[in-house]
């Protein structure tokens, strides 16, 4: 077989290789008859608002959580009143929380006196675990939470030892 000209060119045990990766990752996310999952649109013209863990907060639930049967929640957390304290240092049961901020911003008290903004725009990755504490918020401000698995536990705990950020 030959290629046009420029095209790279692999080994046949290469290519083995990548086409035995393709297939098992199509076999790893191909739906099968256990698959609960399902195709869902949220629409922010229909909102549903859940219960959330503060409650200054409303939580727009985006559908994830049932249609991807707990594997993953998904949720548009919005502020209208800036937090008046910290929430505390505390953790997720989880294996990991994502946040985009799509207003507004979040002062985040992390281990080793490490304080974070996150701003319009951008994003961080909590791994379950880590202690962190929400130290103060803008009056407004709209985010998208991702956690996995959904169902994500939340345990207060002591500040790490070499932290200002303590409350």
């Amino acid at each position: 077989m030959s290629f046009p000209r420029g095209v790279p060119t692999i080994g046949e045990s290469e290519f083995i290789h990548r086409k035995r990766c393709f297939q098992m990752a199509m076999m790893a996310t191909a739906p099968n008859d256990n698959d609960t999952r399902e195709f869902f649109v949220a629409r922010k013209a229909t909102p549903s608002y859940v219960k959330g863990r503060r409650d200054f907060f409303k939580y727009r639930d985006l559908g994830v959580t049932a249609a991807s049967n707990g594997v993953m929640r998904a949720q548009v957390t919005e502020g209208s009143t800036g937090m008046t304290r910290p929430t505390g240092w505390h953790y997720h049961v989880c294996d990991g929380q994502f946040v985009y901020m799509l207003k507004g911003w979040v002062d985040l008290a992390f281990p080793n006196d490490e304080t974070v903004r996150i701003e319009e725009g951008d994003s961080l990755f909590i791994p379950g675990g880590l202690p962190h504490n929400e130290i103060a918020t803008s009056d407004t401000l709209e985010l998208i939470e991702i956690s996995v698995p959904a169902d994500m536990g939340t345990e207060n705990c002591d500040p790490p030892d070499n932290t200002f950020a303590s409350g």
